[in-house]
């Protein structure tokens, strides 16, 4: 159970920094596009709504695995909407999955052991 959550935590971390980054760039573009000729606006889009669709996906798989509660859930959600906040998600995610891995080996090994 617990390298199940482990890996949907992972699987959510893996599109966390990707994705703020790509809404980084697209704020970016959206101040190049009013203040130059260049607009990749509608690529960058793209890439990101892509990418943020993936992540609620995720979201979604790592709440129901992970039995978050509500408070936990949402915070992961409003990290995902916030410029930056993607890379905190990314962080508190790895502290996360590697509590799971650890508390999965320890069970694991007391299983063995007995």
């Amino acid at each position: 159970m617990d390298l199940k959550t482990a890996s949907a935590l992972r699987r959510l971390r893996l599109v966390s920094a990707p994705e703020a980054v790509s809404f980084l760039l697209l704020m970016v573009c959206s101040v190049l596009k009013r203040t130059t000729d260049f607009n990749a606006v509608p690529a960058m889009g793209a890439i990101h709504g892509i990418l943020f669709i993936i992540y609620v996906i995720f979201w979604i798989d790592a709440w129901t695995t992970a039995k978050w509660q509500l408070k936990t859930a949402a915070l992961y959600f409003v990290l995902s909407v916030l410029p930056t906040g993607g890379f905190f998600a990314d962080r508190m995610l790895r502290r996360e999955a590697e509590a799971h891995v650890i508390a999965a080996r320890a069970r694991k090994e007391s299983v063995v052991n007995a």
